[in-house]
């Protein structure tokens, strides 16, 4: 056992949001030292570093030592106590957020269930030590680091305790990879793409993509991206771009053969259906 210690480093620049760091700290505990029973008004979790001890929620004990955490919810009466013959040294975040409960309670942590252990993940305590350096620096940017870090660290558990979010074991597998093909498309349509890039990109061969996405949507993959494409530039004919901007930002290097493409799908060229939309001519006629 060490020497108690205790050090805190506090967040200079706290923000709103999903996720914010307030504060992060260390301790080497005396023996049988005891916080609470206390009601907090932010999120805390401890992380043991080494050493023994117990914490107290909702009526149940938990021991914990070494890679052990324990979570205390807003709102929630708690308390802990370090061992008496072995007392614990560990690191904690104090934060707060919009999307807290929701994260946690994602990662299968909850007052319910506000314990995990992550023994042998040597990622983990360096997470918390990077975000007490940060916070210790006092830099403007640390509220931005640290939000980063705590992130990391949920991410971290994710993949420890193995309760990343996922659909129902009962979905379609086919569906879910029709599902992901529609996602990358809406993300990459303003890109050259092709089916073959999407299909090696996603780990599926071209013609299973191709046959499994006509099978659920009615139509190729291809005329699903021109769909997209023409939805969008539509849309961006009503804001002040030439043609070539809006044929660049729908995926088309070529402003002439968007305007055809264009034409084919709604009937009129570019130019033509800003003027019907009330719009401005801003560059020459396609």
């Amino acid at each position: 056992m060490g020497k108690p210690t205790h050090t805190v480093s506090l967040n200079l620049y706290p923000g709103n949001g999903e996720l914010v760091v307030l504060f992060a700290g260390q301790a080497q505990t005396p023996p049988s030292h005891k916080v609470g029973p206390q009601v907090l008004d932010y999120h805390l979790v401890h992380y043991v570093l080494s050493g023994k001890g117990r914490f107290r929620c909702r009526g149940r004990d938990y021991e914990l030592s070494e890679g052990g955490h324990f979570f205390i919810f807003p709102g929630e009466l708690s308390s802990y106590e370090s061992d008496e013959q072995d007392p614990w040294r560990y690191i904690w975040i104090g934060f707060k957020g919009t999307r807290a409960d929701e994260l946690l309670s994602q990662l299968s942590i909850t007052p319910y269930q506000p314990t995990v252990s992550t023994k042998g993940n040597r990622k983990i305590p360096v997470l918390f030590h990077k975000m007490a350096h940060v916070l210790g620096e006092g830099h403007p940017s640390c509220d931005l680091q640290v939000g980063a870090l705590l992130r990391l660290l949920l991410a971290e558990y994710a993949r420890q305790l193995d309760v990343l979010p996922s659909r129902s074991s009962s979905a379609d597998p086919v569906q879910l990879q029709v599902e992901q093909a529609i996602r990358w498309l809406n993300l990459q349509y303003s890109q050259p793409v092709s089916i073959e890039q999407m299909a090696h990109t996603l780990g599926y061969h071209r013609s299973y993509l191709s046959k499994i996405f006509k099978q659920h949507t009615g139509v190729s993959p291809m005329q699903f991206l021109l769909k997209i494409r023409m939805e969008r530039a539509r849309l961006l004919l009503r804001e002040p771009l030439t043609i070539e901007q809006v044929a660049s930002s729908v995926g088309f290097p070529d402003a002439l053969y968007f305007s055809k493409q264009f034409k084919k799908w709604f009937g009129s060229s570019p130019t033509r259906y800003r003027e019907l939309q009330g719009g401005s001519v801003y560059d020459c006629q396609y």
